[in-house]
């Protein structure tokens, strides 16, 4: 039984199905044809494919109901719908029914050998462990705060230290960070659980309505207030408020504010009669109050008021031991009701997410997971599944830098090792001395993508395949990561 990866090709037309084996087959694949879609479901019912192209149109059963009669039992199994007929709805309702691509007559087959090398190379990735990984983010969360570092270790022995006091807390760290999740870990740990946890965004709002969200109005107190409201505090009465971007407020409501936490009561706008509350003070900023303070810009009282106990939530960049765990965290998350299988991270991909900065933070990284879960529908996560700037990024991408300086010390050993080539030769003979080490060191780097590589280096694919096999370079698919 041979051992090559088998592709099936399904199309009405004898001629199409003929030019597509011979191409394919030069590439060393195993193809199967078939004229209907009827036939296919017989053959994909006994054979394994690691790659299935059908077209659209054909007599019978469509392209679309076959790959929709596949994926109930195959979900796994990467579709291409081909056709000559190229229109919006059809190319919506192939990958919205899970076909791996969408195609159109007549073929490119550098796409096509593009599709079948991504489907190899996803084969290749096994599905990590997933009962082990749902329990790793299980034991390393608490309340929707997921992290094992040892950073994260701290802020959660902090929770449970101070949760159950009354005690208001200051929550410092970049925007994106997890600020409010720690928030609601505080309220859910406190007494005050089966109590309301309210947030407000003071950056979100202008001071006017800020003012009467938080505080309430009375009817008739201004223009448009028809009737009585009810403010944040009064809604969070036994519960906690959550008060994000409080560096944001402007200084008029930080002294009311300030009157809530000395007297624990307030006054609705347009209100005669004070209103007393019970309500735990939870705040967060990304700005630097201190150096707000002084430029006059926050209250100092306040600031000692509300920073009685400080909690700092470090960016994604300085917990790397987390960043798998977060990505696997929001895989369970959003990837749990794909309905063509599952997806995984792979190696490669993981590896990128550690070495990217992570600007946003958290909700940087959820916001790529769930954009990778949208493209790769099922099967691994791979590179071309997340934006191109994730691999690029120059604050912790060393590779750029090692690769410059190996190509430059290549360069300075062989002038220095040639000192008599001939005039007009030096260009030539140096071009062929480091080109081998350029294309190994850049094969190494995107673990043996030959299309990343020829796209990065500006030439063909065929060209970049042509001097592998020409120089006998050794590709390494995978890495150790």
């Amino acid at each position: 039984m041979s051992d090559r990866p088998k592709i099936l090709i399904i199309d009405d037309e004898e001629n199409i199905r003929f030019v597509f084996k011979k191409a394919l087959e030069k590439r060393n694949y195993l193809v199967h044809t078939a004229p209907s879609a009827e036939e296919a479901l017989h053959k994909i019912k006994s054979q394994e494919y690691l790659i299935v192209f059908s077209d659209i149109f054909m007599e019978g059963m469509s392209g679309l109901d076959l790959l929709q009669e596949v994926k109930k039992d195959s979900p796994q199994l990467k579709i291409v719908v081909m056709t000559a007929q190229y229109t919006m709805n059809n190319t919506i309702e192939a990958m919205r029914m899970g076909a791996y691509d969408y195609i159109c007559k007549p073929f490119d087959f550098d796409e096509i050998y593009s599709l079948v090398e991504r489907a190899e190379t996803s084969k290749n990735i096994e599905a990590p462990p997933q009962p082990e990984t749902a329990r790793e983010a299980e034991e390393f969360s608490v309340e929707a705060i997921v992290g094992k570092s040892k950073k994260m270790q701290g802020i959660f022995k902090t929770i449970g230290k101070s949760a159950m006091s009354d005690l208001a807390v200051l929550i410092t760290g970049e925007s994106g960070t997890g600020k409010e999740m720690v928030a609601r870990a505080m309220h859910y740990y406190s007494g005050r659980r089966d109590q309301p946890f309210v947030c407000i965004n003071c950056a979100a709002i202008s001071r006017e309505l800020l003012e009467s969200e938080l505080f309430g109005h009375e009817k008739g107190s201004f223009t448009g207030a028809i009737e009585q409201k009810q403010g944040k505090f009064e809604i969070a009465n036994g519960g906690t408020l959550f008060l994000d971007e409080i560096g944001d407020m402007e200084l008029q409501l930080q002294a009311k504010i300030l009157r809530v936490l000395q007297n624990h009561d307030f006054y609705r706008v347009g209100g005669k009669a004070p209103i007393e509350v019970n309500v735990r003070i939870i705040a967060a900023t990304n700005q630097n109050l201190e150096e707000l303070m002084k430029q006059k810009n926050f209250r100092e009282d306040l600031f000692h008021r509300i920073n009685v106990l400080n909690i700092y939530v470090p960016p994604l960049r300085a917990r790397l031991e987390d960043i798998t765990l977060l990505a696997n965290h929001f895989l369970k998350i959003h990837g749990s009701g794909l309905p063509h299988g599952e997806a995984y991270l792979s190696p490669e991909v993981e590896h990128i997410f550690k070495n990217y900065a992570w600007r946003g933070n958290i909700r940087e990284l959820e916001n790529v997971i769930k954009r990778a879960l949208v493209l790769s529908a099922t099967g691994p996560i791979l590179p071309e599944h997340l934006p191109d700037h994730l691999d690029s990024d120059p604050q912790l991408d060393e590779t750029d830098g090692q690769l410059e300086n190996q190509l430059n010390k290549l360069i300075r050993k062989y002038i220095e090792q040639n000192q008599e080539v001939q005039d007009g030769g030096l260009y030539g003979e140096l071009i062929q001395s480091v080109e081998k080490q350029l294309f190994e060191i850049m094969l190494d780097k995107h673990y043996g993508k030959q299309v990343v590589v020829a796209k990065i280096l500006g030439i063909n694919r065929n060209t970049l395949k042509r001097k592998i096999d020409t120089m006998k370079i050794e590709i390494k698919k995978k890495k150790n990561l």
